[in-house]
């Protein structure tokens, strides 16, 4: 137990820190080198300045709209920082911001050309060998499609977190799917075209919604953790990634909508790019699903779907975290489960 006075202490100077310094996090990003770069694709060889790295190559894939600091939060919730820190070969693709420009990209810009020119030069650069994607979110979605479409791609395995297949199991969607089929599907059709996707500003807003309950009461929570400087350190970190949000090209976003969300597609295994079928079934690399126990946005049961899914895998292990969408990845019980998982699938892959 922390002593009265110890707390006032610590108290105090997290005030101090956040009042005169701006805050308490450390969101100094990790070195990194930039080894390759092209259209909405820059890719990263993480470094290590204080020790080596080796091994197979780790490539983590964020999702669309996101920036891709959610693997490197902050200093100490770092997933970078951790397979760094266990001497992990490990690279990051970064999209980087999306334009007005960018409104006609589709689905298959990313499994076409951007995802498989980061994993073949991954594997380049780490002398040939198979990769590992850990994915989050709409990037694990990536992942599995690319390797399905591609099976040629050097892949080792896939880890997606928080991806979810089933929008139907997705309760906060529900409200609106009377609205969709009474339009027959063009709810937001004219929305998102009018602005060529969603922007950047509206899907900050959309995922601050999904956790509405911890935005209301963060006032207090900060109040009665104000000598617990991990705690203020999350809440700046995830508050910063919060107002670093991308924007969805239209295209993208419209594919995302009439396929995953109204029609459902991935939940039955394939999807249609324009009469083109992907299908789940035909991914055949060792795979582990992890889902968070408090997530809204890609609730356990829309997530653990596609374990049925892979039939043809050689491996599919589903696990679940404490955390919401982002916490799953990244919170601080993730450190513990998430990340343990994450280092024994690796393990077990590479032994």
């Amino acid at each position: 137990m922390v002593s009265p006075p110890a707390r006032l202490a610590a108290a105090a100077s997290n005030v101090v820190g956040k009042v005169l310094h701006g805050g308490v996090a450390d969101l100094r990003p990790m070195p990194r080198v930039l080894i390759d770069q092209g259209p909405n694709r820059s890719l990263y060889r993480m470094t290590h300045s204080g020790g080596t790295v080796s091994g197979p190559p780790i490539l983590l894939v964020p999702p669309l709209a996101a920036p891709a600091i959610c693997f490197d939060l902050r200093r100490g919730c770092s997933l970078i920082e951790h397979l760094i820190d266990r001497g992990r070969n490990t690279y990051l693709v970064d999209y980087g911001m999306v334009a007005f420009s960018d409104r006609r990209l589709g689905i298959e810009h990313w499994i076409d050309e951007v995802l498989p020119r980061a994993i073949r030069r991954v594997s380049a650069d780490a002398g040939g060998q198979d990769v590992h994607l850990v994915s989050w979110s709409l990037g694990g979605i990536f992942s599995l499609l690319v390797n399905a479409d591609q099976p040629d791609l050097p892949i080792a395995s896939i880890t997606a977190i928080g991806s979810p297949v089933d929008f139907t199991a997705i309760p906060i969607v529900a409200p609106f799917r009377p609205l969709v089929d009474l339009t027959n599907g063009h709810l937001l059709t004219p929305i998102y075209r009018a602005f060529g996707g969603a922007p950047s500003y509206l899907v900050s807003r959309v995922f601050r919604a999904t956790g509405i309950s911890k935005e209301i009461t963060k006032p207090i929570a900060i109040l009665s953790h104000l000598d617990d400087r991990d705690y203020l350190a999350q809440i700046e970190a995830v508050d910063h990634f919060m107002s670093n949000m991308y924007a969805y090209p239209g295209r993208t976003f419209g594919q995302l909508y009439h396929r995953l969300f109204r029609t459902n597609d991935l939940a039955e295994g394939k999807v249609d790019l324009n009469g083109r079928i992907i299908s789940l079934s035909s991914v055949r690399v060792p795979t582990m699903v992890v889902a968070g126990e408090n997530d809204t946005i890609a609730p356990r049961p829309s997530v653990e779907r596609v374990v049925e899914l892979l039939d043809k895998a050689p491996e599919v292990r589903f696990k679940t975290a404490p955390g919401g969408h982002l916490g799953v990845l990244t919170g601080r019980k993730a450190r513990g489960t998430t990340w343990r998982y994450l280092d024994e699938f690796l393990d077990d892959q590479i032994s």
